[in-house]
This record gives C-alpha cells, sequence and structure tokens, in this order.
C-alpha cells in the first residue's frame, strides 16, 4: 500500500495501531474562558463533536461563538484507544481531528451550529481541507441521539443544494452517533489563543446557508 493510498483510507479495525489503555493528562481547563474541557459539564448542556480540517483553527471558531461553554480538541472516528497526534497524522488509527463543542441550548441550538460548521469548511472534499490531505482532515458529525442525527442529515440536504446550486459537488460529511472522543494533548487545546501567529487552515466556500 502505497503512502498516499494509507492516508485517503480508513483502516480497518485490524489493521489499525494498537494504542493503549491510559488517556493522555490535561490541566481540564480552557485556556480562554477558564470551564471545565473534561465532563462532568453542567447539567443545562449540551454537546456535539464536528471535523473540519485541521482542529485548531476549527476550535477557535465554535469557542468565540455566544452560548458555547467550553471547547477542546481531540479524535473521534477511528478505532486505535487513546491515540497521540502523530499517530492520528500517520493515517493508522482511523480518527479525524475534532472539536468537542459543549453549549447551553437555551442560547444557541443545532440549527446555528450546524450553520457555523457548513460554513467554515469545504464538506464536498473528502478525505482533505484544502492543502491539508489525510484521513484526519476528512468533514464529519458525531451526535449523542438519534434526533440530533436527524436534525444534522436535514441540514446537510438543505446546504448540499445551496451547494450544487453553487457549482460544487456532493457533501462527503458523515454524520454518526458518537462512540468515542479522545482528548489531545494539552498543547493541542487553544492552540491558537497560545500561539497567536499559529497554523489556521480553516475556510469556507462562500456559499452561505439558507435563513
Amino acid at each position: 500500500m502505497s503512502f498516499s493510498q494509507k492516508i485517503l483510507n480508513i483502516p480497518t479495525a485490524e489493521d489499525s495501531l494498537p494504542g493503549r489503555e491510559m488517556p493522555i493528562t490535561l490541566t481540564g481547563v480552557h485556556a480562554v474562558n477558564g470551564n471545565k474541557i473534561t465532563p462532568p459539564f453542567p447539567e443545562q448542556m449540551s454537546s456535539i463533536v464536528v471535523g473540519m480540517g485541521c482542529f485548531w483553527g476549527a476550535e477557535r471558531i465554535f469557542w468565540e461563538l455566544d452560548g458555547v461553554w467550553t471547547t477542546a480538541v481531540g479524535y473521534s472516528g477511528g478505532h486505535t484507544p487513546n491515540p497521540t497526534y502523530e499517530e492520528v497524522c500517520s493515517g493508522l488509527t482511523g480518527h479525524a481531528e475534532v472539536v468537542l463543542v459543549v453549549y447551553e441550548k437555551e442560547l444557541i441550538g443545532l440549527r446555528e451550529l450546524f450553520e457555523v460548521f457548513w460554513e467554515s469548511h469545504d464538506p464536498t472534499q473528502g478525505m482533505r481541507q484544502g492543502n491539508d490531505i489525510g484521513t484526519q482532515y476528512r468533514s464529519g458529525i458525531w451526535l449523542s441521539d438519534q434526533e440530533q442525527i436527524v436534525e444534522a442529515q436535514e441540514s446537510l440536504k438543505s446546504y448540499e443544494e445551496a451547494l450544487l446550486d453553487s457549482g460544487y459537488g456532493e457533501i462527503k460529511t458523515t454524520v454518526e452517533i458518537q462512540k468515542d472522543f479522545y482528548y489531545a494533548e494539552e498543547y493541542h487545546q487553544q492552540y491558537l489563543h497560545k500561539n497567536p501567529n499559529g497554523y489556521c487552515g480553516i475556510a469556507g466556500t462562500g456559499v452561505l446557508c439558507s435563513r
């Protein structure tokens, strides 16, 4: 299997790296707002996990939203337990770089979060975002229940119509029940707050959701 094939195809569980039992150690505090980034969260909070390319820029987009209580970056959608960043970047864990978004649904709803998600990246690109190529950069939404899944699929269909009307292809975003979320290493958390001039490859298509 060539290198290009490895990074553009999600490995099977049998072909994935073994990982480890112990999770990484975190301070557990959001560097921007001081809230917890690990559970338990306040009862009035809900959460979703989204993947939209490099997680550094994606996280900043969401922590700046009114109604979002906290954010954290990590890995979802793969097979390797408690993977490292280097392992995820190898393409041999199956994970995507993702953002955990914890929000107060009385202040911001799923519809608004999905609109920000769609408009902030190109969901038609498959295993890449711009010049960032690999399975870890794929577009995805991981949710906690079937009601959220239905709402996400309706949002996907609506935005896909807008994209097609604008000359883009079909959306390749996966919409799944969340089975795992492994926190990324401490230095990745709120990375662009700690490194204001750090890399951010996030870019949308310019196509807006219908409102």
